[in-house]
């Protein structure tokens, strides 16, 4: 959807990514989309190189947000998450489920 206005798939899944979880890394969204991590860096380290993005080292992982400096960045934001809307309820909760350790073993759901 965002595609036509960003001139790529994998820009797109960034953005998305990036408006519903706030931040994540290369490696997280790739994970999501079932696509290769480099592909997803380069599109991260393309949206830094312009400012939409910024990084912050967590430990080894470079872990990227919007950059709140940038000029159009509520609006890039807003444009991403009415796009999100248009989704399917099953991709946006998807994308907004944030599960970052292992459920203990025998533990009910």
């Amino acid at each position: 959807m965002l595609e036509a206005v960003v001139g790529s798939t994998n820009a797109e899944r960034v953005l998305l990514f990036m408006a519903a979880r706030e931040q994540g890394y290369a490696a997280e969204i790739a994970k999501t989309y079932g696509v290769g991590a480099s592909m997803i860096q380069k599109q991260l380290d393309r949206m830094e190189r312009d400012g939409l993005l910024v990084h912050q080292p967590v430990g080894r992982t470079r872990m990227y947000s919007f950059n709140p400096r940038f000029p159009l960045t509520k609006e890039v934001k807003a444009l991403a998450l009415a796009a999100l809307a248009k989704y399917p309820a099953e991709f946006q909760e998807k994308l907004t489920l944030v599960r970052n350790r292992p459920r203990k073993a025998r533990k009910a759901l």
